[in-house]
């Protein structure tokens, strides 16, 4: 196990002291414990899901709907050029 967290570390690129290996590897081995119970359940009638709970697309329908002319939006804008806003750059 110490191996396992000694790679894991060096791949994420984490210096690691031999106190937090230990208790990575504590933590480690609860969590696989943990996976071996849920894999030891019987999931061979159920859907895959990636929702608890169905969720359907909330999106509206695009729908084209009536404007402000242009003209006077750009009347209000601080600056405008060829018809379009001039905002300040703020990338050299």
């Amino acid at each position: 196990m110490k191996m396992d967290i000694e790679k894991v570390a060096r791949l994420a690129r984490l210096e690691l002291s031999e106190e937090e290996k230990v208790t990575f590897g504590s933590q480690l081995e609860q969590i696989l414990t943990y996976m071996e119970q849920l894999n030891r359940l019987d999931t061979s009638g159920l859907e895959p899901t990636s929702h608890a709970i169905p969720v359907n697309n909330v999106f509206r329908e695009d729908e084209v709907k009536p404007s402000f002319p242009q003209e006077e939006v750009l009347a209000i804008a601080p600056d405008e050029e060829d018809g379009h806003f001039k905002v300040p750059r703020i990338i050299e």
